[in-house]
């Protein structure tokens, strides 16, 4: 990934995303425990699931074998009986009033798509997630992401950059992601050490954070519920971004993570192709320092047109 100006502007928005992916007619899904790579039914996700758990479905944008795999989690959650409210990411916590509207038939999918300026993905791949929730239970869908233009500010100039008013938008007691969460964004943005590399990372932090800030307020004010986060696989790979995050600020919330891999590699010219084996079983192991990559890992292999 070179450092070009988009970049720098777009930072963490190219973080947690990666491209929409062109999804071959036939995938071959695989559900594995992160820790021994053991297979597992999908049912092992929710089995143990209480009140008051985070579920992080960490995901590639856009890409329908994953968008299944959310109404999967959604719907066994219901069938167990527990209240499910949805997290978005490409939802900012200013445009809550827009996602209550829309959740109550207020407006229609354009009139809301507008309102929150909605960019980037098909919105079929999320209408689902987001209607998800039953208002007549008391379930929401909840916006946790800070405006783009705070992070893209924070990126080109720092935190110390900001104004008062920006300022505000802010996640109470900001902390940067832990050193770890840090050494594999650099690997990932190819940045080197230094002022560069700061302000981008404490961008993508930000973006964490706020993140969690948003996903504990909901849980302190309705214990009694499941949150689901759907949010970009960077962010939830090893437990260094959203995750670490969350439990910084609510030390005793419960949290499921689900890392969900397309294992797809790509040529000089940006086609794509099936991982190998050896490739796929190289990405889901756990790493020796930050030990799995999820508590389970979801693997989506394309098997052909």
């Amino acid at each position: 990934m070179k450092n070009n100006g988009f970049l720098r502007l777009f930072l963490p928005f190219f973080v947690s995303v990666t491209a929409v992916l062109s999804v071959a007619a036939q995938v071959e899904v695989r559900l594995m425990d992160g820790r021994t790579l053991a297979s597992v039914e999908a049912s092992a996700i929710t089995s143990n699931v209480s009140p008051g758990t985070v579920i992080i479905l960490g995901e590639n944008h856009g890409l329908q074998a994953h968008r299944d795999q959310h109404i999967i989690v959604l719907n066994q959650l219901r069938a167990q009986g527990l209240k499910v409210s949805v997290g978005m990411e490409f939802v900012n916590f200013t445009d809550q009033s827009f996602l209550n509207q829309y959740l109550a038939g207020e407006l229609n999918d354009e009139q809301f798509l507008k309102q929150i300026k909605w960019q980037g993905f098909d919105f079929k791949f999320y209408k689902d997630q987001i209607l998800f929730p039953q208002i007549s239970l008391g379930e929401w869908t909840l916006g946790l992401n800070i405006p783009r233009f705070v992070t893209s500010k924070i990126a080109k100039t720092g935190v110390e950059s900001l104004t008062p008013e920006e300022q505000e938008l802010m996640p109470p007691g900001f902390q940067m992601g832990r050193a770890s969460y840090k050494e594999r964004f650099a690997r990932i943005m190819h940045v080197p050490a230094g002022p560069t590399l700061d302000r981008y990372f404490a961008a993508q932090s930000t973006w964490d954070d706020a993140m969690a800030y948003q996903a504990t307020q909901f849980l302190n004010n309705h214990p009694d519920q499941v949150l689901v986060i759907i949010v970009g696989e960077f962010h939830a790979q090893y437990g260094g971004g959203l995750a670490d995050r969350i439990l910084a600020r609510r030390p005793q919330t419960p949290i499921t993570t689900i890392s969900q891999l397309w294992a797809v590699a790509y040529k000089a010219d940006g086609t794509e192709i099936p991982m190998t084996e050896d490739e796929i079983q190289n990405e889901i192991q756990p790493s020796e320092t930050e030990g799995p990559r999820g508590e389970f890992i979801w693997v989506a292999i394309p098997r052909g047109k």
